[in-house]
């Protein structure tokens, strides 16, 4: 069982339970969901739709009585594993496509320490589920399995990662196109040694995530810094940059470091700047899950119809950082190239993991986390924003909250964000500079507080301490 991207349009006059009724169908046509693939039970979709129940038992009971869906008594609802002729019919062919996701910036040695970047609740990570799984695989590791593994990842995983996809981010994707990585950074690595030649322009959001400049730029790429606004890149600004642009890097469903979405009048003036100039995008979607004021977007990759995308992701900032697991939807025009730039770097990444996460995601324990850490990461949040304001309101500006496991504030003119971090670590406290996020000298100076992994006495506790040092410079 997996989580659905299925939105709503509460203002468009047409009732919830035909537009779930709608979607899911879409869905099914399209191949999003599979035949015999399990869908969420009707009050754990209500859940996370916010809506009640009834729309949902009604669009549910409609699709079982035509034939979409079947019922297995104590199992529960699946897409009917034999469908109508005429769905059969009119069923569309599936589409090949994409690639996106940015890693923390390396910061105390991998430290702990309250507003830590990137960092996950590791402490509401399922250990249990997850350590059987390991261990049943450990021990029953087949010799073929010891051996040398494909280049392009296991079979089982790349299945799960791309149904996932399908039904969660609105990518459209087959497994063929899941080439599994050692994380983001391995990823944009990757897309640089396959798209870019020495001298290539690459151009990137500014403020932007500086990991991916240092991985863009490992072959003699020039980084080209473009700005964003609230609306994402300024494409216009891209625009004028002429021909010469090979790809560019973008976070647009939480633009890193600065927090905003990229609107969709943007992402389709991306995809046309793409199409028209043959340039491509790699799409970072590196914590798109966890979304506070509207449910989670769907991918840039969703909606480019020219197969332009190179879609990248992680399982760092949902699961855990050491399991070391990230993945690419590859276009299939570029299959090949990054699967033999794959052989040249690493060859493939340790099978054992691999196996134990693609049953974790099989079984349902990854669906379940994950809508378990939103409301976990929601609190924290929250408790991060109470305190910001009762203990820093005077000395920063909260900048954006609306989703991922950081908030970006501004500091007062004149306040060094550098100087500033390295005074939080005399007193333990461990966040990011916002002008380090910065290629120009035209730089904003703030913080980046992470709270994923600090619950919330520990966040407000943090942010007392925080205020106290703003208030009395050194």
């Amino acid at each position: 069982m997996t989580t659905l991207h299925l939105p709503l349009d509460r203002s468009s006059g047409v009732a919830i339970h035909r537009q779930i009724y709608d979607g899911l169908r879409r869905a099914i046509l399209d191949g999003v969901l599979r035949p015999g693939q399990r869908i969420p039970s009707t009050r754990t979709l209500a859940a996370e739709l916010a809506v009640s129940r009834l729309p949902v038992l009604t669009a549910y009971e409609q699709l079982l009585h035509e034939c979409y869906l079947e019922g297995r008594a104590g199992s529960g609802t699946f897409v009917s594993a034999a469908l109508p002729d005429d769905l059969l019919q009119s069923k569309t062919t599936a589409r090949p496509e994409r690639i996106g996701h940015p890693p923390p910036p390396v910061l105390d040695e991998g430290g702990l320490g309250p507003f830590r970047m990137s960092l996950p609740a590791l402490d509401q990570f399922p250990h249990a589920a997850w350590s059987r799984l390991v261990a049943r695989h450990a021990q029953a590791l087949p010799l073929a399995q010891m051996a040398y593994g494909d280049p392009a990842g296991v079979a089982a995983l790349r299945m799960a990662i791309a149904e996932h996809l399908r039904a969660a981010r609105g990518v459209r994707c087959e497994a063929e196109q899941v080439l599994i990585v050692s994380g983001s950074q391995a990823a944009l690595r990757l897309a640089a040694a396959v798209l870019l030649a020495h001298g290539d322009r690459v151009a990137m959001e500014e403020p932007g995530y500086p990991g991916a400049r240092d991985a863009l730029g490992t072959g003699g790429a020039e980084i080209l810094p473009v700005p964003v606004d609230e609306e994402g890149i300024d494409v216009a600004a891209l625009q004028r940059h002429g021909e010469q642009v090979r790809a560019v890097y973008v976070t647009p469903s939480h633009q890193y470091p600065l927090g905003m979405s990229m609107t969709a009048a943007r992402r389709l003036a991306l995809l046309d700047w793409a199409f028209r100039h043959d340039a491509w995008v790699l799409e970072d979607d590196y914590d798109s899950e966890y979304r506070y004021v509207s449910r989670p977007l769907g991918a840039l990759q969703g909606m480019d119809a020219h197969e332009r995308v190179v879609y990248i992701g992680t399982f760092s900032k949902v699961m855990f950082p050491a399991l070391r697991i990230g993945y690419l939807v590859v276009p299939p025009a570029l299959w090949q190239r990054f699967v033999e730039a794959r052989l040249a770097l690493d060859l493939f990444s340790p099978t054992l993991y691999q196996l134990a996460l693609a049953e974790f995601l099989r079984e349902g324990h990854f669906a379940r986390h994950l809508r378990r850490m939103r409301g976990v990461y929601l609190k924290r949040r929250d408790a991060l924003l109470a305190g910001l304001e009762r203990h820093c309101g005077d000395t920063l500006t909260v900048h954006n909250a609306d989703a991922g496991l950081h908030v970006a504030v501004l500091l007062a003119a004149g306040i060094d964000d550098i100087a500033t971090v390295q005074r939080m670590r005399t007193i333990g406290l461990v966040a990011t500079a916002l002008s380090t996020c910065y290629a120009g000298d035209d730089r904003r100076s703030g913080l980046l507080l992470g709270f994923g992994g600090s619950d919330e006495t520990r966040l407000l506790a943090a942010t007392k301490r925080l205020g106290e040092m703003l208030r009395n410079p050194a």
